[in-house]
């Protein structure tokens, strides 16, 4: 099944791993949280991708930051300080064993209901952390290949109804564009902001090269994006000239190049977007280098 930039190579190993649970480590047929989790009635809670390289957790120290700062502005105690997280981080794979080509989701939610409300004054008990940790590579062929995107009609909201900065459980808005580019036949939803520019892709961040110029929208609609931060580094430490700015969709269409990033795949190029294809409509120079250099300060960040 077609999952755009999280297409993965399925590993039968993940049958037997031992998940997190509040402190537990559990075989994943056992793994569960309660029907009254915050997480399950309302998607109130913060979650985390990450991606271990050689038994390091890649740019952990960034991730853990994101997490707390969300958990801060939801009013939320995560229970376990930083250190803490980060222990029980690698226990779990340590655990199992792992040390590279392995994806975790870090989740965490407000924790037990009284009843199913929404107000957290009815919550009893510490937060519920889960630590799922899987064999999990990106589908070679689409470092290649590239994505189809779709312009879906759903766009990213102000952060005064729903702030896009918030890593939330709450993705609505990205699972209904989610569905429209599914419909369509492409890969992933490509998002617009308010105002009709640019902004995002339901799961990734998106990057477009013009004249040789890397440019990505403002940041203002969008998630903090771990990877689109360290994409945006290595441009400016390879003399690549970056922009963050408003861009419509006419200056896609008439793009040399375009890519997607995220912690799964890394950078993933852009082939199509709403039936024009990009460039050539293979992978362009930039993207190539880009992926190469990320690669690198993963190694870097490694050893």
């Amino acid at each position: 099944m077609a999952m755009g930039s999280h297409d993965y190579v399925d590993d039968p190993r993940n049958a037997e791993i031992v998940i997190y649970v509040n402190g537990e480590l559990v075989p994943r047929v056992e793994a569960k949280v309660s029907v009254f989790d915050s997480g399950f009635v309302l998607g109130d809670g913060v979650w985390e991708g990450l991606r271990v390289h050689k038994g390091k957790i890649a740019f952990l120290a960034e991730h853990l930051d994101r997490l707390y700062e969300g958990a801060k502005a939801l009013d939320m105690d995560v229970g376990l300080v930083p250190t803490e997280l980060e222990s029980a981080l690698y226990d779990t794979l340590a655990a199992n064993k792992m040390i590279d080509d392995v994806h975790i989701r870090l989740m965490v939610t407000r924790g037990l209901k009284a009843t199913p409300y929404q107000d957290p004054r009815v919550t009893v008990g510490p937060a519920t952390v889960v630590i799922i940790p899987e064999y999990k590579t990106p589908d070679p062929a689409a470092r290649e290949k590239g994505l189809r995107l779709f312009t879906a009609h759903v766009r990213r909201g102000y952060p005064d109804v729903q702030d896009p900065k918030l890593n939330s459980h709450s993705k609505l808005n990205c699972i209904l564009a989610c569905i429209q580019a599914a419909k369509a036949g492409a890969d992933e939803a490509l998002m617009l902001d308010p105002h009709g520019f640019v902004a995002t892709c339901n799961s990734t961040h998106f990057f477009i090269v013009r004249k040789g110029e890397v440019w990505t929208s403002t940041g203002g609609f969008c998630l903090g994006g771990i990877t689109r931060g360290k994409v945006i580094e290595l441009c400016r430490a390879n003399d690549i000239p970056v922009f963050e700015k408003n861009f419509s969709l006419t200056d896609v269409y008439g793009a040399e190049e375009a890519f997607v990033t995220g912690t799964f795949a890394g950078l993933v190029p852009v082939h199509e977007v709403d039936g024009r294809v990009i460039g050539d409509g293979a992978r362009g120079p930039r993207t190539r280098a880009l992926q190469d250099a990320y690669i690198a300060m993963i190694e870097k960040a490694s050893t």
